[in-house]
């Protein structure tokens, strides 16, 4: 609204634009712009990737469970519901006369019964910091790329009545994060960065209460990893969040939001040490962060 110029690189097409073909017995097979399995699978476990938004995000969208970074040049295949069983599989290709520069695979499943979900994920990408463009888009919103980026998790979900509970786990290695422009603020103070790992555990739950509002709480705890020339540091991460919706009619609701981050553990003398709450205008001076929103959607 400030500038005129559109989000994810002002790409024209920054979310999903793909083509292919479909069938009831074998699945879709599907190529362009598309979700990897991470956000297919796992984000279905997570507020941030449910109910939540941007806002509930785990720090710095390290698993990308929101969906921060945007893959192209994908072929991917998507199983048609076996029983309580689907799944799916996705490769990104390189744009760069080296193939194995900015390339990606992902892999996932769920199994639905009665009102249990049960998923899992998995995504490796190769050298993404290497290429502007290639599987992943780097000249737009990033999340944290290296030489190799690798994502997993697992989580469940279980509706019963007018109650949904969530819970998720991820794993986020990134290999040489000192390659990636958007890591540049982990300062040298603590030496140069060879890895960087997060390990992100969530719980969160949503009940309505009647059928025009509803009330949503998540809490995740988020242990970051991160070696240097000069030893490792351990800074720890506890977010909160709330949230109110009420439906004004069929396509338009009202909402509130709140987000607390407190950073604990290890000082790395980096951007790491201070709080980040995804849709904050900058990150706090220090390690606690408090970010309210309201909003109005309607859906066209």
């Amino acid at each position: 609204m400030d500038t005129g110029r559109a989000f994810q690189g002002g790409l024209l097409f920054g979310r999903q634009a793909y083509m292919g073909l479909s069938s009831d017995t074998l699945g879709a097979l599907t190529v362009g712009g598309q979700y990897d399995s991470v956000v297919d699978f796992l984000a279905q476990n997570s507020a941030g990737g449910t109910w939540g938004g941007y806002m509930f995000a785990h720090p710095y969208d390290n698993d990308n469970l929101i969906n921060t970074f945007r893959t192209n040049n994908t072929v991917k295949y998507a199983s048609p519901p076996l029983g309580g069983l689907k799944f799916g599989a996705m490769y990104g290709f390189s744009d760069d006369v080296r193939i194995s520069n900015n390339r990606l695979v992902s892999v996932g499943g769920q199994y639905t019964a009665g009102g249990l979900l049960l998923s899992a994920a998995y995504l490796q990408a190769d050298n993404p910091s290497a290429t502007s463009y290639g599987a992943i888009n780097n000249g737009g919103d990033q999340n944290l790329l290296g030489s190799r980026l690798r994502i997993f998790g697992a989580g469940a979900a279980y509706t019963i009545g007018k109650a949904a509970l969530g819970l998720a786990y991820s794993n986020t290695d990134v290999n040489d994060p000192q390659s990636s422009g958007y890591v540049g603020p982990i300062a040298p103070a603590v030496g140069k960065p060879s890895s960087l790992r997060f390990q992100n555990i969530e719980v969160n739950a949503k009940y309505q209460f009647g059928a025009s509002y509803w009330l949503g709480a998540m809490y995740s705890y988020t242990r970051a990893d991160f070696n240097t020339t000069s030893g490792k540091q351990h800074p720890t991460y506890h977010s909160i969040g709330l949230m109110a919706d009420y439906l004004l009619s069929k396509r338009t609701d009202v909402y509130l939001q709140g987000v607390y981050q407190h950073v604990g553990g290890d000082a790395t003398g980096s951007v790491l040490d201070v709080a980040y709450v995804a849709g904050a205008a900058n990150v706090s001076s220090n390690r606690n962060q408090l970010l309210f929103r309201v909003g109005v959607r309607h859906f066209f």
